[in-house]
Protein backbone atom coordinates (compact mmCIF):
# COMPACT_ATOMS: atom_id res chain seq x y z
CA UNK A 1 0.00 0.00 0.00
CA UNK A 2 1.33 3.43 -1.01
CA UNK A 3 2.14 5.67 1.94
CA UNK A 4 0.39 9.03 1.95
CA UNK A 5 2.68 11.97 1.16
CA UNK A 6 3.44 14.13 4.15
CA UNK A 7 2.83 17.85 4.15
CA UNK A 8 5.84 19.94 3.17
CA UNK A 9 5.94 21.65 6.58
CA UNK A 10 6.17 18.28 8.36
CA UNK A 11 9.03 17.22 6.06
CA UNK A 12 10.98 20.39 6.89
CA UNK A 13 10.53 19.84 10.64
CA UNK A 14 11.45 16.11 10.43
CA UNK A 15 14.60 16.88 8.42
CA UNK A 16 15.67 19.40 11.08
CA UNK A 17 15.72 22.37 8.69
CA UNK A 18 13.14 24.32 10.71
CA UNK A 19 11.56 24.08 14.15
CA UNK A 20 7.86 23.69 15.00
CA UNK A 21 7.89 27.33 16.16
CA UNK A 22 9.28 28.53 12.80
CA UNK A 23 6.67 26.46 10.95
CA UNK A 24 3.86 28.01 13.00
CA UNK A 25 5.31 31.51 12.46
CA UNK A 26 5.35 30.94 8.69
CA UNK A 27 1.80 29.51 8.66
CA UNK A 28 0.53 32.46 10.72
CA UNK A 29 2.42 35.18 8.86
CA UNK A 30 2.07 34.02 5.25
CA UNK A 31 0.05 36.18 2.87
CA UNK A 32 -3.21 35.02 1.23
CA UNK A 33 -2.50 32.58 -1.67
CA UNK A 34 1.20 32.50 -0.70
CA UNK A 35 2.76 29.05 -0.63
CA UNK A 36 4.34 27.85 2.62
CA UNK A 37 7.75 27.43 0.97
CA UNK A 38 7.75 31.04 -0.23
CA UNK A 39 6.80 32.26 3.27
CA UNK A 40 9.66 30.26 4.84
CA UNK A 41 12.14 31.73 2.33
CA UNK A 42 10.84 35.27 2.92
CA UNK A 43 11.27 34.87 6.68
CA UNK A 44 14.82 33.58 6.17
CA UNK A 45 14.16 30.19 7.82
CA UNK A 46 15.32 28.16 4.77
CA UNK A 47 17.02 28.74 1.44
CA UNK A 48 15.33 28.22 -1.91
CA UNK A 49 17.82 25.44 -2.65
CA UNK A 50 16.63 23.48 0.41
CA UNK A 51 13.01 24.03 -0.64
CA UNK A 52 13.79 22.53 -4.06
CA UNK A 53 15.39 19.46 -2.46
CA UNK A 54 12.30 18.79 -0.29
CA UNK A 55 9.94 19.31 -3.25
CA UNK A 56 12.05 16.90 -5.30
CA UNK A 57 11.77 14.31 -2.53
CA UNK A 58 8.05 14.86 -1.89
CA UNK A 59 6.84 15.04 -5.50
CA UNK A 60 9.34 12.68 -7.11
CA UNK A 61 10.11 15.36 -9.74
CA UNK A 62 13.79 15.97 -10.59
CA UNK A 63 15.43 19.28 -9.64
CA UNK A 64 17.65 21.01 -12.21
CA UNK A 65 20.11 23.86 -11.76
CA UNK A 66 19.82 26.14 -14.79
CA UNK A 67 23.27 27.64 -14.26
CA UNK A 68 25.27 26.56 -17.35
CA UNK A 69 22.45 24.19 -18.40
CA UNK A 70 22.71 23.58 -22.17
CA UNK A 71 19.31 24.91 -23.27
CA UNK A 72 18.54 24.32 -26.94
CA UNK A 73 17.84 27.77 -28.56
CA UNK A 74 15.51 26.13 -31.14
CA UNK A 75 13.03 25.34 -28.35
CA UNK A 76 12.53 29.06 -27.68
CA UNK A 77 10.38 29.22 -30.83
CA UNK A 78 8.12 26.42 -29.51
CA UNK A 79 7.35 28.18 -26.20
CA UNK A 80 6.68 31.93 -26.64
CA UNK A 81 8.36 34.35 -24.25
CA UNK A 82 4.99 35.58 -22.93
CA UNK A 83 4.02 32.00 -21.95
CA UNK A 84 7.39 31.42 -20.28
CA UNK A 85 7.15 34.66 -18.24
CA UNK A 86 3.49 34.19 -17.28
CA UNK A 87 3.91 30.61 -16.06
CA UNK A 88 7.51 30.89 -14.76
CA UNK A 89 8.88 28.10 -16.97
CA UNK A 90 11.50 27.49 -19.63
CA UNK A 91 11.90 24.60 -22.15
CA UNK A 92 15.01 22.47 -21.62
CA UNK A 93 15.09 19.69 -24.24
CA UNK A 94 12.93 17.75 -26.72
CA UNK A 95 12.92 13.98 -27.17
CA UNK A 96 10.43 12.61 -29.74
CA UNK A 97 6.99 13.87 -28.75
CA UNK A 98 8.12 14.82 -25.21
CA UNK A 99 9.17 18.30 -24.10
CA UNK A 100 11.06 18.69 -20.81
CA UNK A 101 10.20 21.98 -19.10
CA UNK A 102 11.68 23.52 -15.94
CA UNK A 103 8.99 25.09 -13.73
CA UNK A 104 9.04 27.05 -10.49
CA UNK A 105 5.69 25.48 -9.54
CA UNK A 106 5.46 21.92 -10.93
CA UNK A 107 1.95 21.61 -9.42
CA UNK A 108 0.54 24.29 -11.76
CA UNK A 109 -1.50 21.82 -13.84
CA UNK A 110 -3.32 24.62 -15.72
CA UNK A 111 0.02 25.87 -17.08
CA UNK A 112 1.07 22.32 -18.02
CA UNK A 113 -2.23 21.67 -19.87
CA UNK A 114 -2.01 25.03 -21.61
CA UNK A 115 1.53 24.23 -22.77
CA UNK A 116 0.52 20.73 -23.95
CA UNK A 117 -2.33 22.14 -26.05
CA UNK A 118 -0.31 25.03 -27.52
CA UNK A 119 2.79 22.97 -28.41
CA UNK A 120 1.30 19.53 -29.18
CA UNK A 121 3.99 17.85 -27.05
CA UNK A 122 3.65 15.64 -24.00
CA UNK A 123 5.02 17.78 -21.16
CA UNK A 124 7.54 16.42 -18.68
CA UNK A 125 8.34 18.62 -15.70
CA UNK A 126 11.47 19.41 -13.71
CA UNK A 127 11.76 21.81 -10.75
CA UNK A 128 13.96 24.90 -10.89
CA UNK A 129 14.29 27.99 -8.74
CA UNK A 130 12.07 30.89 -9.74
CA UNK A 131 15.00 33.29 -9.81
CA UNK A 132 16.99 30.92 -12.06
CA UNK A 133 14.05 30.67 -14.47
CA UNK A 134 13.65 34.45 -14.62
CA UNK A 135 17.37 34.88 -15.31
CA UNK A 136 17.27 32.22 -18.04
CA UNK A 137 14.20 33.78 -19.70
CA UNK A 138 15.95 37.14 -19.92
CA UNK A 139 19.24 35.54 -20.94
CA UNK A 140 17.89 33.37 -23.76
CA UNK A 141 14.74 35.20 -24.91
CA UNK A 142 15.73 38.72 -23.93
CA UNK A 143 18.27 40.18 -26.25
CA UNK A 144 19.05 37.48 -28.79
CA UNK A 145 16.87 38.69 -31.67
CA UNK A 146 17.24 42.39 -30.85
CA UNK A 147 21.03 42.21 -30.73
CA UNK A 148 21.10 40.43 -34.10
CA UNK A 149 18.95 43.20 -35.60
CA UNK A 150 21.19 45.87 -34.10
CA UNK A 151 24.51 44.28 -35.00
CA UNK A 152 23.34 43.57 -38.55
CA UNK A 153 22.19 47.14 -39.14
CA UNK A 154 24.51 49.76 -40.58
CA UNK A 155 25.02 53.07 -38.81
CA UNK A 156 21.96 55.14 -39.75
CA UNK A 157 21.59 58.82 -40.46
CA UNK A 158 20.73 61.14 -37.52
CA UNK A 159 17.08 61.50 -38.56
CA UNK A 160 16.70 57.74 -38.73
CA UNK A 161 18.29 57.40 -35.26
CA UNK A 162 15.66 59.73 -33.84
CA UNK A 163 12.94 57.40 -35.17
CA UNK A 164 14.78 54.41 -33.73
CA UNK A 165 14.85 55.76 -30.16
CA UNK A 166 11.16 56.75 -30.19
CA UNK A 167 9.54 53.76 -31.92
CA UNK A 168 8.45 51.35 -29.14
CA UNK A 169 9.01 48.35 -31.46
CA UNK A 170 12.51 49.27 -32.58
CA UNK A 171 15.45 47.06 -31.51
CA UNK A 172 17.15 49.92 -29.61
CA UNK A 173 14.06 50.49 -27.44
CA UNK A 174 13.79 46.76 -26.74
CA UNK A 175 17.51 46.64 -25.89
CA UNK A 176 17.24 49.44 -23.30
CA UNK A 177 14.09 47.90 -21.81
CA UNK A 178 15.80 44.53 -21.49
CA UNK A 179 18.90 46.05 -19.86
CA UNK A 180 16.70 47.66 -17.19
CA UNK A 181 14.52 44.57 -16.67
CA UNK A 182 17.56 42.30 -16.44
CA UNK A 183 19.16 44.60 -13.86
CA UNK A 184 15.98 44.57 -11.79
CA UNK A 185 15.62 40.78 -12.04
CA UNK A 186 19.23 40.26 -10.92
CA UNK A 187 18.65 42.60 -7.94
CA UNK A 188 21.32 45.04 -9.17
CA UNK A 189 21.56 48.35 -7.32
CA UNK A 190 23.10 50.18 -10.30
CA UNK A 191 23.37 49.74 -14.08
CA UNK A 192 26.54 51.19 -15.64
CA UNK A 193 26.86 51.85 -19.38
CA UNK A 194 30.61 52.42 -19.89
CA UNK A 195 31.92 53.57 -23.30
CA UNK A 196 35.42 52.44 -24.33
CA UNK A 197 37.46 52.93 -27.49
CA UNK A 198 36.01 50.01 -29.48
CA UNK A 199 33.04 48.76 -27.45
CA UNK A 200 30.53 49.65 -24.75
CA UNK A 201 30.32 47.61 -21.53
CA UNK A 202 27.08 47.10 -19.59
CA UNK A 203 27.92 46.42 -15.96
CA UNK A 204 25.60 45.63 -13.04
CA UNK A 205 26.47 46.30 -9.41
CA UNK A 206 25.17 43.21 -7.60
CA UNK A 207 25.73 42.83 -3.83
CA UNK A 208 28.05 45.84 -3.99
CA UNK A 209 30.38 44.38 -6.65
CA UNK A 210 30.44 45.48 -10.31
CA UNK A 211 30.11 42.70 -12.89
CA UNK A 212 30.27 43.03 -16.68
CA UNK A 213 27.06 41.56 -18.09
CA UNK A 214 27.35 42.23 -21.83
CA UNK A 215 29.08 44.28 -24.54
CA UNK A 216 27.89 46.01 -27.69
CA UNK A 217 29.60 47.98 -30.50
CA UNK A 218 30.48 51.60 -29.82
CA UNK A 219 28.45 52.94 -32.76
CA UNK A 220 25.27 51.95 -30.86
CA UNK A 221 26.15 54.11 -27.83
CA UNK A 222 24.55 57.32 -29.10
CA UNK A 223 21.20 55.59 -29.73
CA UNK A 224 21.21 53.81 -26.34
CA UNK A 225 22.04 57.03 -24.48
CA UNK A 226 19.44 58.99 -26.49
CA UNK A 227 16.75 56.43 -25.57
CA UNK A 228 17.64 56.61 -21.86
CA UNK A 229 17.62 60.43 -22.02
CA UNK A 230 14.15 60.41 -23.58
CA UNK A 231 12.86 58.13 -20.79
CA UNK A 232 14.50 60.36 -18.15
CA UNK A 233 13.24 63.58 -19.83
CA UNK A 234 16.75 64.91 -20.38
CA UNK A 235 18.07 67.06 -23.22
CA UNK A 236 19.17 64.61 -25.95
CA UNK A 237 21.02 67.32 -27.91
CA UNK A 238 23.27 68.20 -24.94
CA UNK A 239 26.22 65.86 -24.52
CA UNK A 240 28.92 68.25 -23.24
CA UNK A 241 27.76 68.59 -19.62
CA UNK A 242 26.53 66.08 -16.99
CA UNK A 243 22.76 65.65 -16.61
CA UNK A 244 20.54 64.07 -13.96
CA UNK A 245 17.02 62.71 -14.35
CA UNK A 246 14.55 60.04 -13.29
CA UNK A 247 12.66 57.19 -14.90
CA UNK A 248 9.60 55.60 -13.27
CA UNK A 249 8.53 52.14 -14.44
CA UNK A 250 6.09 49.40 -13.44
CA UNK A 251 7.78 45.98 -13.32
CA UNK A 252 6.24 42.82 -11.84
CA UNK A 253 3.48 44.94 -10.23
CA UNK A 254 6.17 47.02 -8.44
CA UNK A 255 6.95 50.68 -9.08
CA UNK A 256 10.65 51.07 -9.93
CA UNK A 257 12.36 54.45 -9.77
CA UNK A 258 15.62 54.86 -11.71
CA UNK A 259 17.93 57.76 -10.87
CA UNK A 260 19.79 58.52 -14.11
CA UNK A 261 23.15 60.30 -14.27
CA UNK A 262 25.09 61.05 -17.48
CA UNK A 263 28.77 62.06 -17.62
CA UNK A 264 30.76 63.11 -20.73
CA UNK A 265 33.95 61.03 -21.14
CA UNK A 266 36.58 60.94 -23.88
CA UNK A 267 34.80 58.00 -25.58
CA UNK A 268 31.24 59.27 -25.19
CA UNK A 269 28.63 59.66 -22.47
CA UNK A 270 28.75 57.27 -19.53
CA UNK A 271 25.35 56.52 -17.98
CA UNK A 272 24.64 55.18 -14.50
CA UNK A 273 21.12 54.20 -13.44
CA UNK A 274 20.48 53.65 -9.71
CA UNK A 275 17.55 51.24 -9.20
CA UNK A 276 15.14 52.05 -6.36
CA UNK A 277 12.28 49.61 -5.72
CA UNK A 278 9.47 51.87 -4.48
CA UNK A 279 7.26 48.85 -3.86
CA UNK A 280 9.65 47.40 -1.28
CA UNK A 281 8.59 47.47 2.32
CA UNK A 282 10.68 48.64 5.25
CA UNK A 283 12.74 45.97 6.96
CA UNK A 284 12.10 44.96 10.56
CA UNK A 285 14.95 46.21 12.77
CA UNK A 286 15.26 42.76 14.35
CA UNK A 287 16.14 41.31 10.94
CA UNK A 288 18.98 43.77 10.26
CA UNK A 289 21.63 41.61 12.00
CA UNK A 290 22.52 44.11 14.71
CA UNK A 291 24.84 42.77 17.41
CA UNK A 292 22.67 42.39 20.57
CA UNK A 293 24.57 45.21 22.35
CA UNK A 294 24.32 47.50 19.29
CA UNK A 295 20.62 46.67 18.88
CA UNK A 296 19.87 47.60 22.49
CA UNK A 297 21.84 50.87 22.20
CA UNK A 298 20.17 51.83 18.92
CA UNK A 299 16.67 51.19 20.32
CA UNK A 300 17.47 53.34 23.38
CA UNK A 301 18.66 56.14 21.07
CA UNK A 302 15.58 56.23 18.83
CA UNK A 303 13.15 55.79 21.75
CA UNK A 304 14.24 59.14 23.22
CA UNK A 305 11.72 61.94 22.53
CA UNK A 306 14.36 64.50 21.46
CA UNK A 307 17.86 64.67 20.01
CA UNK A 308 19.60 63.87 16.74
CA UNK A 309 20.41 60.29 15.66
CA UNK A 310 22.74 60.21 12.64
CA UNK A 311 23.53 57.25 10.36
CA UNK A 312 26.78 57.53 8.45
CA UNK A 313 28.53 55.60 5.71
CA UNK A 314 29.42 55.81 2.01
CA UNK A 315 26.88 55.73 -0.82
CA UNK A 316 25.20 52.34 -1.04
CA UNK A 317 25.91 51.28 2.55
CA UNK A 318 22.26 50.71 3.47
CA UNK A 319 21.78 53.92 5.47
CA UNK A 320 18.27 54.48 4.07
CA UNK A 321 17.17 50.93 4.95
CA UNK A 322 18.25 51.43 8.57
CA UNK A 323 16.48 54.82 8.72
CA UNK A 324 13.25 53.37 7.33
CA UNK A 325 13.44 50.42 9.71
CA UNK A 326 13.75 52.84 12.63
CA UNK A 327 10.78 54.87 11.34
CA UNK A 328 8.78 51.68 10.92
CA UNK A 329 9.32 50.89 14.61
CA UNK A 330 8.44 54.44 15.72
CA UNK A 331 5.40 54.67 13.44
CA UNK A 332 2.38 54.54 15.76
CA UNK A 333 -0.98 56.38 15.49
CA UNK A 334 -0.14 58.74 18.38
CA UNK A 335 2.93 60.36 16.76
CA UNK A 336 3.29 62.73 13.81
CA UNK A 337 6.20 61.65 11.61
CA UNK A 338 7.28 63.82 8.66
CA UNK A 339 10.21 63.15 6.34
CA UNK A 340 11.98 65.23 3.69
CA UNK A 341 13.87 63.03 1.21
CA UNK A 342 15.62 63.02 -2.14
CA UNK A 343 14.18 60.78 -3.44
CA UNK A 344 11.43 59.07 -1.45
CA UNK A 345 12.74 55.50 -1.70
CA UNK A 346 10.08 53.56 0.26
CA UNK A 347 6.47 54.44 0.93
CA UNK A 348 5.52 54.15 4.61
CA UNK A 349 1.86 53.97 5.59
CA UNK A 350 1.00 56.66 8.15
CA UNK A 351 4.15 58.74 7.50
CA UNK A 352 4.06 62.13 5.72
CA UNK A 353 6.86 62.01 3.15
CA UNK A 354 8.06 65.13 1.33
CA UNK A 355 10.05 65.00 -1.92
CA UNK A 356 12.95 67.44 -2.44
CA UNK A 357 12.68 69.37 -5.72
CA UNK A 358 15.65 71.70 -6.22
CA UNK A 359 14.36 72.92 -9.60
CA UNK A 360 11.60 74.87 -7.82
CA UNK A 361 13.70 75.73 -4.76
CA UNK A 362 12.38 72.92 -2.53
CA UNK A 363 15.63 72.03 -0.74
CA UNK A 364 16.27 69.99 2.41
CA UNK A 365 16.62 73.20 4.43
CA UNK A 366 13.41 74.76 3.09
CA UNK A 367 11.47 71.51 3.52
CA UNK A 368 12.79 71.04 7.07
CA UNK A 369 11.88 74.60 8.00
CA UNK A 370 8.33 74.05 6.74
CA UNK A 371 8.05 70.69 8.52
CA UNK A 372 8.72 72.31 11.89
CA UNK A 373 5.55 74.37 11.45
CA UNK A 374 3.53 71.14 11.02
CA UNK A 375 3.77 70.10 14.70
CA UNK A 376 5.88 66.93 14.17
CA UNK A 377 7.07 64.57 16.90
CA UNK A 378 9.67 62.86 14.70
CA UNK A 379 11.47 64.38 11.71
CA UNK A 380 13.56 62.44 9.20
CA UNK A 381 15.90 64.38 6.90
CA UNK A 382 17.25 62.29 4.01
CA UNK A 383 20.75 63.79 4.26
CA UNK A 384 22.52 66.65 6.02
CA UNK A 385 24.50 68.15 3.13
CA UNK A 386 25.06 71.76 4.16
CA UNK A 387 25.40 74.07 7.16
CA UNK A 388 21.87 75.46 6.82
CA UNK A 389 20.26 72.00 7.01
CA UNK A 390 22.53 71.04 9.94
CA UNK A 391 21.62 74.21 11.86
CA UNK A 392 17.87 73.68 11.41
CA UNK A 393 18.19 70.00 12.43
CA UNK A 394 20.05 71.01 15.61
CA UNK A 395 17.45 73.67 16.39
CA UNK A 396 14.64 71.14 15.82
CA UNK A 397 16.21 68.64 18.23
CA UNK A 398 16.70 71.33 20.90
CA UNK A 399 13.04 72.39 20.66
CA UNK A 400 11.60 68.97 21.47
CA UNK A 401 11.82 66.88 18.29
CA UNK A 402 13.51 63.59 17.51
CA UNK A 403 15.54 64.09 14.32
CA UNK A 404 16.84 61.16 12.23
CA UNK A 405 19.21 61.78 9.34
CA UNK A 406 22.28 60.60 7.39
CA UNK A 407 25.66 62.23 6.89
CA UNK A 408 28.80 61.22 4.95
CA UNK A 409 31.75 60.44 7.24
CA UNK A 410 34.19 57.53 7.58
CA UNK A 411 33.20 56.42 11.07
CA UNK A 412 30.96 57.32 13.99
CA UNK A 413 33.48 59.43 15.95
CA UNK A 414 34.55 61.59 12.98
CA UNK A 415 30.89 62.66 12.60
CA UNK A 416 31.36 64.97 15.61
CA UNK A 417 34.30 66.70 13.87
CA UNK A 418 32.30 66.92 10.61
CA UNK A 419 29.41 68.76 12.29
CA UNK A 420 31.83 71.23 13.94
CA UNK A 421 33.59 71.74 10.56
CA UNK A 422 30.18 72.56 9.03
CA UNK A 423 29.96 75.54 11.39
CA UNK A 424 27.88 74.09 14.24
CA UNK A 425 29.14 75.30 17.64
CA UNK A 426 30.60 72.47 19.79
CA UNK A 427 28.18 73.18 22.65
CA UNK A 428 25.22 72.82 20.23
CA UNK A 429 26.61 69.53 18.86
CA UNK A 430 27.03 68.24 22.42
CA UNK A 431 23.54 69.33 23.47
CA UNK A 432 21.70 67.95 20.44
CA UNK A 433 23.53 64.76 19.36
CA UNK A 434 22.14 61.54 20.90
CA UNK A 435 24.21 59.05 18.96
CA UNK A 436 25.82 58.06 15.66
CA UNK A 437 25.55 54.77 13.75
CA UNK A 438 28.30 54.01 11.23
CA UNK A 439 27.28 51.30 8.76
CA UNK A 440 28.80 49.23 5.94
CA UNK A 441 27.48 46.38 3.82
CA UNK A 442 29.40 43.16 3.19
CA UNK A 443 28.43 40.19 1.04
CA UNK A 444 26.81 37.26 2.82
CA UNK A 445 28.15 33.74 2.26
CA UNK A 446 25.86 31.73 -0.03
CA UNK A 447 23.88 29.35 2.18
CA UNK A 448 23.70 26.71 -0.57
CA UNK A 449 27.45 26.17 -1.06
CA UNK A 450 28.71 27.20 2.38
CA UNK A 451 31.60 25.08 3.68
CA UNK A 452 33.62 25.16 6.92
CA UNK A 453 37.38 25.12 7.22
CA UNK A 454 40.28 26.12 9.49
CA UNK A 455 41.23 29.84 9.68
CA UNK A 456 44.47 31.10 8.15
CA UNK A 457 47.31 32.37 10.35
CA UNK A 458 46.50 35.92 9.27
CA UNK A 459 42.84 35.53 10.32
CA UNK A 460 43.92 34.19 13.72
CA UNK A 461 46.30 37.14 14.20
CA UNK A 462 43.67 39.72 13.19
CA UNK A 463 41.13 38.24 15.62
CA UNK A 464 43.65 37.96 18.47
CA UNK A 465 44.53 41.63 18.00
CA UNK A 466 40.83 42.44 18.62
CA UNK A 467 40.62 40.01 21.60
CA UNK A 468 38.54 37.52 19.64
CA UNK A 469 39.02 33.77 19.17
CA UNK A 470 38.35 32.07 15.85
CA UNK A 471 38.35 28.30 15.34
CA UNK A 472 36.37 27.84 12.12
CA UNK A 473 35.81 30.02 9.06
CA UNK A 474 33.15 29.58 6.40
CA UNK A 475 33.33 30.20 2.67
CA UNK A 476 31.13 29.62 -0.35
CA UNK A 477 32.50 27.14 -2.90
CA UNK A 478 30.42 28.70 -5.69
CA UNK A 479 27.25 27.26 -7.19
CA UNK A 480 24.46 28.08 -9.63
CA UNK A 481 22.49 29.92 -6.96
CA UNK A 482 25.26 32.51 -6.39
CA UNK A 483 26.60 32.56 -9.98
CA UNK A 484 29.77 30.83 -8.76
CA UNK A 485 30.73 33.82 -6.57
CA UNK A 486 30.28 32.11 -3.19
CA UNK A 487 28.18 35.05 -1.99
CA UNK A 488 24.43 35.70 -2.07
CA UNK A 489 22.86 38.83 -0.57
CA UNK A 490 24.39 41.31 1.87
CA UNK A 491 24.58 41.89 5.61
CA UNK A 492 25.26 45.11 7.55
CA UNK A 493 28.12 45.90 9.93
CA UNK A 494 27.48 48.55 12.59
CA UNK A 495 29.46 50.84 14.87
CA UNK A 496 27.41 52.80 17.40
CA UNK A 497 28.68 55.81 19.36
CA UNK A 498 26.34 56.71 22.24
CA UNK A 499 26.83 60.37 23.22
CA UNK A 500 26.59 60.33 27.04
CA UNK A 501 27.46 63.05 29.57
CA UNK A 502 31.20 62.29 29.55
CA UNK A 503 31.47 62.44 25.74
CA UNK A 504 29.33 65.62 25.73
CA UNK A 505 31.85 67.32 28.05
CA UNK A 506 34.70 66.21 25.77
CA UNK A 507 32.93 67.65 22.69
CA UNK A 508 32.32 70.99 24.45
CA UNK A 509 35.98 71.10 25.48
CA UNK A 510 37.11 70.44 21.89
CA UNK A 511 38.92 67.23 22.82
CA UNK A 512 40.56 65.26 20.01
CA UNK A 513 39.05 62.28 18.16
CA UNK A 514 41.70 59.98 19.69
CA UNK A 515 40.64 60.93 23.22
CA UNK A 516 36.96 60.41 22.40
CA UNK A 517 37.84 57.03 20.86
CA UNK A 518 39.63 55.96 24.06
CA UNK A 519 36.55 56.78 26.13
CA UNK A 520 34.31 54.96 23.59
CA UNK A 521 36.55 51.87 23.88
CA UNK A 522 36.30 51.96 27.68
CA UNK A 523 32.50 52.04 27.38
CA UNK A 524 32.42 48.83 25.29
CA UNK A 525 31.84 50.37 21.86
CA UNK A 526 31.87 47.71 19.13
CA UNK A 527 33.75 49.17 16.15
CA UNK A 528 33.10 48.20 12.52
CA UNK A 529 36.09 45.84 12.35
CA UNK A 530 34.95 44.11 15.57
CA UNK A 531 31.37 43.67 14.40
CA UNK A 532 32.67 42.33 11.09
CA UNK A 533 34.97 39.77 12.71
CA UNK A 534 32.16 38.65 15.04
CA UNK A 535 30.02 38.03 11.94
CA UNK A 536 32.91 36.08 10.38
CA UNK A 537 33.08 33.86 13.49
CA UNK A 538 29.27 33.42 13.34
CA UNK A 539 29.54 32.27 9.70
CA UNK A 540 27.75 35.17 7.99
CA UNK A 541 30.61 36.55 5.90
CA UNK A 542 34.36 36.27 5.22
CA UNK A 543 37.42 38.11 6.55
CA UNK A 544 38.17 39.38 3.02
CA UNK A 545 34.76 41.07 2.86
CA UNK A 546 35.17 42.70 6.29
CA UNK A 547 38.64 44.07 5.50
CA UNK A 548 37.31 45.39 2.18
CA UNK A 549 35.00 47.83 3.99
CA UNK A 550 36.47 48.23 7.51
CA UNK A 551 40.02 49.25 8.31
CA UNK A 552 42.01 47.34 10.91
CA UNK A 553 43.88 49.70 13.21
Amino acid sequence: MKKPRKKIGELFVESGLITHEQLQAALTGKKPNQKLGEALIELGFISEQRLMEVLEFQLGIPYVSLFKYPIDPKLLHIVPKETAERNKLIPLKKEGDKLLVAMADPMDFYAIDDLRLSTGFQIEVAIAMKEDIQKSIHKYYGLADDMEDLLGAELKRQEKEEDEVIDEHSPIVKLVNQLIIQGYQQKASDIHIDPHEKEVLVRYRIDGILRTERKFPRHMLSMVVARIKILAQLNITEFRIPQDGRIKLNLDANVIDLRVSTLPTVYGEKVVMRILDLGSSAIDLQRMNFHPINYERFIQMIDKPTGIVLITGPTGSGKSSTLYSALNRLNTPDVNIITVEDPVEYRLEGVNQVQVNTSVGMTFAKGLRAILRQDPNIVMVGEIRDTETAEIAVRASLTGHLVLSTIHTNDAISTVTRLIDMGIEPFLVAASLTGVVSQRLVRRICQDCKTAGPPSQREIEICEKRNLQIETVFRGKGCGVCNMTGYKGRIALHEILVVDDEIRRMIMNNRSMEEIREVAVSKGTIFLIDDGLIKVIEGYTTTEEVLRVAMSE
